[in-house]
């Protein structure tokens, strides 16, 4: 046993009515508190806000003369973490922070706890010496670190087992799918619960020959998990087809579905999608947050500049205002954000999607369905009769939708919608691609916003550094400028970032609003002279000027510019 732990018992609440932290009354009413909760008493007073947990653990600190350990400012090593398993971690609240030559220094929310001592010396065999350290901070490094890789792991063998004793049965599944105990159903839930932890916008499950994979989108990067007991893939697959009502006999073709999940206090709406490959059926769910509030417009991060006009142009009576970019760029955001400051009891709202992403009171939400003839062109032409003062039709897919749109905005309705180009001196172009006329376009489009996500450089472990050459040299080649000499920053990665450099994501916007020299050229259905009159109108910035701004600032990297910066090269 490490000389640190061979002492009497200690009596937390003694110690703090000793140096004062609470008092005598204070204790008593945590005691009897903690009789009817069997929580522990120093999370009781914690709690009850009878005292300060860095005050309490710097006692303990001093009286058990041990280190006290804050984890938002030490380095995790996530290797030496994972030499104890997840479950033991989160059931002893203890961490290993680091590897001496003949033992091991963990952290431990409660280094009274000797028989959670005596448990981590036997599972890590190895002498164990304590420090103390916050317990809601080691629980948010564990969210961070383990990303429940273990658990998902450890559900995956048991459903492995589970089907190598009994072949797969549809009856059998389909009986016990309420029951939360069976391994499958288990597997799906902490699936789902690892992604809300992370804000993971997307679930991938990809069967490979030997393995699989499973996969999150996290800040627009996917994040692998792999899983070596490939048998689960079947079951896996066909539980989540059940649950988004797809045919689970079908597994020639792609097919499509949803459903809702419900997690503790948020719900997730779940869009699903499969596709038969040589390995088996893969998946990829979308993930909703309905919980998640709607941003204001001035929360976008949106230049104030740009703001200003984008908001002057959805306040007009009529016209067609697009937001374009690749799937993933917080296009329905924006358009969530503008619609939200347009919903008063005045105006009539109509949206058009598929699917319905978030829930608005006081706007009329429609959700196609191409497999009943419900398309986009159909509910939009109804629309057109319920006396809407706006619209909002999730995407221009093609000629009949984006004629009925453009003849919409120039019969006084303000519509709203979006397009998959790269910028936003593209759209109006690929509008005519599609076939429609360059006049209808140049009387109904009102502005073009292009729009990115860009990842925020990690704060706390965010350094300066100089470019190397090839950066010097995009820059030049692509961007036009010269910053040789300007310091940037770079994430080294820590355990706030889970290594990875970056904290959440940023928009990049680029605004294009139609003036006379840009209807001209598209009555003309001239591209070049569009193009040219784009780039000389004053105040037009491009996306990549703006990322630029970003990391010139220190909010994000030079690296992560270029890499989202790629339509450029």
């Amino acid at each position: 046993m490490s000389a640190n732990m061979k002492r009497e018992r200690i009596r937390l609440g003694d110690l703090l009515i000793e140096h004062k932290l609470i008092s005598q009354s204070q204790l008593q009413a945590a005691l009897d508190e903690q009789k009817k909760s069997g929580r522990r008493l120093g999370r009781v007073l914690i709690a009850n806000g009878y005292v300060d947990e860095d005050d309490m653990l710097q006692v303990l600190s001093t009286q058990m003369r041990i280190p006290y350990v804050d984890l938002s400012m030490f380095e995790l090593n996530p290797k030496l973490v994972q030499l104890l398993p997840e479950t033991d971690a989160r059931r002893h609240r203890a961490l290993v922070l680091k590897e001496n030559p003949d033992s091991l220094l963990v952290a431990m929310g409660d280094p009274m706890d000797i028989f959670a001592y005596d448990s981590l010396v036997k599972i890590l065999q190895r002498p164990v010496e304590l420090a103390i350290a916050s317990e809601e901070a080691m629980l948010a490094a564990m969210d961070r670190i383990y990303h429940d890789g273990e658990e998902i792991r450890s559900l995956a063998s048991e459903v492995g087992r589970d089907l190598s004793e009994d072949t797969f049965d549809l009856d059998k599944l389909m009986a016990t799918s309420s029951q939360s105990d069976a391994p499958v159903v288990r597997l799906i839930q902490t699936m789902f619960e690892g992604a809300a932890k992370v804000n993971a916008s997307d679930i991938h499950i990809e069967p490979g020959d030997e393995v699989l994979r499973i996969r999150r989108r996290i800040d627009g990067i996917l994040h692998e998990q792999i899983v070596e007991d490939r048998q689960i893939t079947g079951a896996l697959v066909s539980r989540l087809k059940l649950m988004a009502h797809a045919d689970i006999s079908e597994k020639r073709l792609p097919q499509d579905g949803r459903f809702s999940v419900n997690l503790s206090d948020r719900q997730i709406d779940v869009r699903l999608s499969t596709i038969p490959t040589q390995s088996g059926e893969g998946v990829v769910m979308r993930l909703l947050d309905q919980n998640n509030s709607i941003k204001a417009l001035d929360q976008l991060g949106m230049p104030q500049d740009q703001l200003d006009a984008f908001r002057r142009i959805i306040h007009k009576p009529h016209g067609l205002v697009l937001v374009t970019g690749p799937t993933g760029s917080g296009k329905t955001t924006t358009l969530y954000s503008a619609l939200n400051e347009l919903n008063t009891p005045q105006r009539k709202i109509i949206t058009i999607e598929d699917p319905v992403e978030y829930r608005l009171t006081r706007i009329s939400q429609v959700q196609v369905n191409n497999k009943v003839g419900l398309d986009f062109a159909r509910v939009l032409r109804t629309a057109l009769r319920l006396d809407p003062d706006i619209l909002l039709l999730g995407e221009i897919r093609d000629q009949e939708t984006g004629e009925i749109a453009l003849r919409a905005s120039l019969t006084g309705h303000l519509v709203l919608s979006t397009l998959h180009t790269n910028d936003a001196v593209s759209s109006a172009t690929r509008l005519m691609d599609m076939g429609l006329e360059g006049y209808l376009v140049a009387s109904a489009v009102q502005c073009i916003l292009a729009q990115r996500l860009i990842r925020r450089v990690c704060q706390n472990c965010a350094t300066p550094r100089k470019l190397d050459a090839s950066e010097q040299a995009w820059l030049h080649d692509e961007a036009g400028i010269s910053l040789d000499n300007h310091d940037f920053v770079h994430g080294t990665g820590c355990n706030q970032c889970n290594q990875t450099g970056y904290s959440g994501r940023i928009g990049i916007y680029e605004l294009l609003v139609m003036d006379s020299t840009l209807t001209e050229a598209l009555r003309n259905e001239d591209q070049n002279a569009f193009q040219k009159a784009a780039s000389e109108q004053s105040g037009y910035r491009p996306l990549v000027r703006n990322a630029l701004d970003y990391a010139r600032d220190g909010i994000t990297t030079i690296e992560e510019v270029i890499r989202l910066c790629g339509w450029a090269d």
